[in-house]
């Protein structure tokens, strides 16, 4: 067993602990979190975005999703850790698990910060019938952390109006109304990314991801931030405290809880929420478990931020033509690997006007590498990348104007007949959804099949989502809007399809040991027509960069499919060949002809 698990084990020992929870969170059940919170990753080595641990005075298993089976079962081997496929036949759940293994009178331990409040309430009622007790209030990761990196506390910036088509006073007013319709007296809010939203703030305490580490607490008259004050000096806190916003210490927000009235009315989504801060209120309190109703509201863009958003995706999809090229024309004649094709295009957003950094770590993994879907390139793993076979490019910017997320799997030499059918298999899925039209009401479960269909009729698929809400200058994945066909243990089944909200259409096909391929736009859900059957939905693509035709067996496709590509890449031409040299539109008009 790895030495850092035994060294937990011993924690575990001295507490009468029985079993020790370690999700992928922090304090505020962020899906990307900062350094001090990767205690899962230091703990079992397997660094993967999402997955939990459970460790029990014997043993310990690890959980990953589909994305991430191939690189935890690398990662693990060897640990003494098992991998449990979240999914899977046979596979048990975390709650499962934790019901078999824990003795009568047992007792379970986690970090109640880093645990929602509908996870530890779940938990408590499960295990309450072998009378298991709950041991939260400890962090036990810092027992054995002895270097842990500390809380980060970069400096934040106010995202100007223009940008995002609302003050932060008109934000927390339609909030008010919807704390006055629910009936509370106070909201709670701990998700960075609405905070973020609501306050029209935006920081880098967690990478690519431009949040700020921050609680909030609103009334009917006081709305609070609380967060490391050294963020938000100067300019910054003098507009927050100018339009009525209070400013506290990030660890005020527990007593702050504490000391509300006996009787409140407390707000607060128990699915995003920690257990530790729905433990904390008075005893008395009744708490209003709704979704934040920011998330809503947040993944509706208003027309101001969708005008922002289709000019950042054309900067973006100048900066990823140019690269584009360059790859074609110069690989096998330069040398070049995985890492520094990422760099080259890394370098190519930096020259476009309002760019900040990437909206995640971006994804450059050429041949097997790219079968795991969430591969990341290190100074081990960096392949050469060679005139054969695919590179498959999935990267994203954070501009002044939005966030984009794209996938290209660029042919790089001669391809199998098997591949080239995969290639252009995923290229019929994602168009096919791009081209959907559909009716009010629909979520994305009711769509995935538009996507995953021709994978299906050859019996492959791919284990993970088609689709995923992305942010305005924020977080890369936002929900609550997705496209998938298979809710897991858990999961959230995805809201109701609204015009504005953003969501990626990404299919793929992932052959382990060999290739992996996949091809994603963002899309805006906009109205279409409205009839006697109800209001109508379509999607408007705002992702503009050529499929590499050189992928595509034309005859594998339907007449329509090919009249799909060839508008998309009519329109890709149209947009993107005024911002071009006369070079580059020329390698556009052959990258985007019609076939």
């Amino acid at each position: 067993m790895k030495q850092t698990i035994e060294a937990l084990q011993a924690q575990m020992a001295q507490r009468n602990i029985d079993a020790y929870l370690v999700p992928t969170s922090d304090f505020h059940d962020s899906e990307y979190v900062g350094d001090h919170f990767k205690a899962r990753s230091f703990l079992s080595g397997f660094t993967g975005s999402a997955g939990t641990l459970v460790v029990t005075r014997t043993g310990a298993d690890q959980w990953a999703d589909g994305r991430y089976y191939i690189q935890a079962e690398r990662q693990l081997r060897g640990s003494g850790i098992t991998l449990q496929r979240l999914g899977e036949p046979d596979v048990p759940t975390v709650e499962e698990l934790l019901e078999s293994v824990l003795p009568e009178g047992g007792v379970l331990g986690f970090d109640g910060r880093v645990v929602s409040a509908r996870m530890g309430e779940a938990l408590q009622k499960r295990l309450a019938q072998k009378n298991v007790t709950l041991h939260w209030q400890e962090d036990l990761v810092d027992s054995v952390w002895p270097d842990r990196p500390p809380l980060p506390a970069e400096p934040a910036f106010l995202l100007d109006v223009k940008y995002c088509g609302a003050s932060r006073t008109e934000k927390l007013t339609v909030l008010r109304a919807a704390m006055e319709k629910e009936g509370a007296d106070v909201h709670l809010l701990t998700t960075l990314d609405d905070i973020a939203w609501l306050f029209n703030l935006r920081g880098n305490d967690i990478p690519c991801n431009p949040v700020v580490l921050a609680y909030a607490a609103v009334t009917e008259t006081q709305a609070i931030l609380f967060l490391n004050e050294k963020t938000v000096a100067g300019a910054v806190r003098s507009a927050l405290e100018a339009d009525g916003v209070e400013i506290a210490p990030y660890d005020a927000f527990y007593a702050y809880a504490a000391a509300l009235p006996e009787n409140a009315k407390v707000l607060a989504d128990c699915g995003r929420i920690s257990f530790a801060a729905i433990q904390t209120l008075p005893a008395g309190a009744t708490v209003i478990d709704r979704k934040n109703p920011t998330t809503l509201a947040k993944a509706i863009k208003n027309e101001t931020e969708l005008a922002s958003l289709r000019e950042c995706h054309i900067k973006d999809g100048v900066a990823f033509v140019r690269f584009m090229r360059w790859l074609k024309e110069n690989v096998g004649c330069i040398p070049m690997t995985e890492r520094s094709a990422a760099e080259y295009l890394e370098d190519r957003r930096k020259e476009q006007e309002g760019y900040i950094e990437p909206s995640f770590s971006t994804i450059s993994a050429y041949g097997p590498n790219a079968a795991m879907m969430h591969y990341s390139a290190t100074e081990e793993s960096d392949a050469v990348i060679e005139a054969k076979g695919m590179l498959l490019m999935d990267s994203g910017g954070q501009y002044f104007g939005g966030t984009t997320d794209i996938t290209r799997t660029m042919i790089l030499g001669p391809l199998p007949e098997v591949q080239k059918l995969h290639f252009t298999a995923v290229a019929r899925g994602m168009l096919n959804l791009q081209s959907a039209r559909f009716l009010h009401g629909c979520r994305g479960v009711n769509l995935d099949i538009l996507a995953r269909a021709p994978m299906w009729e050859m019996g492959i698929d791919y284990r993970c989502g088609t689709g995923h809400g992305v942010g305005f200058l924020l977080n890369v994945h936002e929900g609550p809007n997705n496209i998938r066909w298979k809710v897991l243990p858990g999961a959230e089944e995805g809201s109701v399809l609204e015009p504005g909200m953003v969501t990626t259409d990404e299919p793929g096909v992932y052959t382990e040991g060999e290739y992996g391929i996949r091809t994603e736009n963002e899309l805006v859900c906009q109205k279409d027509v409205s009839n006697e059957y109800g209001q109508f939905l379509c999607f408007e693509p705002i992702t503009y960069a050529p499929i590499d035709l050189d992928g595509i067996l034309p005859e594998a496709m339907t007449a329509v499919e090919r009249s799909r590509l060839n508008d998309y890449h009519q329109m890709v031409f149209e947009t993107l060949s005024p911002y071009l040299t006369e070079d580059e539109r020329q390698w556009l008009r052959h990258q985007t002809r019609a076939i």
